[in-house]
């Protein structure tokens, strides 16, 4: 639709302009600093940000009713720099120019309803949100879509030079960063750092092709992200992993999403995630207390948090009941079919635990809880789920196996529904499939696979050289292993 042709009273506000007043706000200290210049951790303390929009006030003057159908009516218009993440534009970048928006195609990915027989074998009925269908094949195109406009919104200031943007990553990080990067050209040069042999072939090959400088060091996710964070404090480059907190703003789409598909209430709700560097979670719970601050939501759905035993700090953390006895303390991690949670020190810690004490001041005691499963559960869920119509990846197979964990020790009712996170596309982790089917998982992944999930290739061959009957041995073999029903003739 044309701007033309929406209500009089939306038509104002469908093409923003910039404003607000954007800050670093330290978790830490409370101390500000002006978002002009590259910072990740603050000076005086090294706690880690927030952005906060200092002028939020001008929001609230709208009701909840008022941004529920200007989002609605977004959806409907053709601009690019609207779609996708900044449909949401008000609450993710409001002081960047339209011009400076970049939009992939990243967001508003499809929310597929589990069928009555995945529901019935499950236990409990949910969605799988899947966010392997973002340009580059996994949820971290929302935070680069957020990060690197605002990096192009830089960059465009006069005397602003050419940027180097860094990230570590396990995979998802790098393609993203380096696929973003990529379309804004000579202006920004793209070097992502791997942990050597812990990057799945399907994941290399996206920042090569991209045009990234690809560096692999040994060790694993946090070994690399200790390089990346001393680059970023001694040279002038744009770190790119969760402790951006542009990364954090542009996930926070993922919860505007699910609200804007169920009409806005979440009754109901629990909304399950794979906890890696845990900047995922943090940005869907702030997410959603954003929208409740707006009245946008009248109700918090409540959040699940996943980790596999292999890599499993924060389910740790949470284990002690009593909050003052609670002390955070970094995991050794060992190999993990979902790979892109095998972290064992992660950056965005703080932002949880202040997180989820607002979120649990605001919903109410258990609103967040974060379950254990078994790599054995990560994969025979991941397996389940493809053999009922899903593309989820090992860490949807993951959030999948923590929901069956969370309804048998009743965390979850029977009565709720749950959204669960499918954070990248299945063929990025292919790999493990294969793995699976033809039982050659290392010991250390402590997976045995089941025969009824194993699925191979089956050779048939002609019982006859003669070319004319060829053809029908090989579909009357197929006809009796299938057993096919014969046509009746006329």
């Amino acid at each position: 639709m044309k701007p033309e042709q929406f209500p009089d009273d939306i038509r104002p506000f469908l093409i923003p302009q910039p404003e607000g007043d954007l800050v670093y706000r330290c978790l830490e200290c409370g101390a500000e600093y002006d978002i002009s210049r590259l910072l990740y951790t603050c000076p005086k303390c090294q706690g880690l940000f927030l952005l906060e929009d200092k002028a939020s006030d001008r929001l609230a003057k709208k009701p909840g009713t008022f941004w529920r159908r200007l989002f609605d009516y977004r959806k409907m218009l053709n601009v690019p720099a609207l779609k996708g993440i900044h449909l949401f534009y008000e609450l993710i970048t409001p002081v960047i120019p339209l011009d400076d928006i970049i939009y992939l195609g990243e967001g508003h990915t499809p929310q597929v309803a589990a069928n009555d027989a995945l529901r019935e074998e499950v236990g409990g009925a949910f969605y799988y949100k899947n966010d392997g269908q973002n340009p580059s094949a996994s949820f971290k195109d929302r935070g680069m879509a957020a990060a690197l406009s605002y990096l192009n919104y830089l960059v465009r200031r006069p005397g602003a030079g050419k940027m180097l943007a860094i990230c570590a990553s396990t995979g998802d990080t790098s393609a993203a960063a380096a696929l973003y990067a990529a379309y804004l050209g000579d202006k920004v040069a793209s070097a992502v750092l791997l942990p050597h042999g812990k990057v799945t072939p399907q994941q290399l090959a996206q920042p090569l092709g991209s045009g990234a400088r690809v560096l692999e060091i040994p060790g694993v996710f946090d070994d690399c992200m200790k390089v990346v964070e001393a680059l970023a404090d001694n040279y002038q480059v744009a770190l790119l992993n969760s402790k951006n907190p542009w990364r954090i703003r542009g996930q926070e789409s993922y919860a505007y999403e699910i609200a804007q598909w169920f009409d806005y209430d979440l009754t109901g709700k629990v909304v399950v995630v794979p906890i890696g560097n845990a900047g995922n979670i943090t940005a869907i719970m702030q997410g959603f207390l954003r929208l409740h601050d707006l009245q946008i939501i009248e109700t918090l759905p409540r959040i699940l948090g996943v980790q596999s035993r292999h890599a499993d700090p924060v389910f740790r953390y949470y284990l002690e009941p009593d909050k003052s006895k609670r002390i955070f303390k970094p995991v050794t991690v060992t190999p993990s079919v979902a790979q892109a949670a095998m972290i064992g020190n992660p950056v965005s810690m703080p932002r949880v635990i202040r997180l989820v004490d607002q979120y649990h001041r605001r919903a109410g005691a258990g609103s967040v809880a974060v379950v254990q499963v078994s790599e054995q559960e990560i994969m025979d869920s991941m397996l389940l789920a493809n053999r009922h119509g899903h593309i989820a990846d090992t860490q949807g197979g993951e959030s999948l196996a923590g929901f069956r964990v969370a309804l048998n020790e009743k965390l979850v009712a029977a009565g709720e529904e749950a959204v669960l996170d499918s954070t990248a596309h299945h063929l990025k982790f292919i790999g493990f499939q294969q793995m699976y089917f033809e039982n050659t998982f290392p010991p250390e992944f402590e997976i045995k696979p089941k025969p009824e999930y194993q699925n191979r290739p089956q050779l048939l061959t002609p019982k006859t050289e003669d070319p004319a009957q060829k053809t029908a041995d090989l579909a009357g073999q197929i006809a009796a292993l299938l057993d096919l029903t014969p046509k009746k003739l006329a």
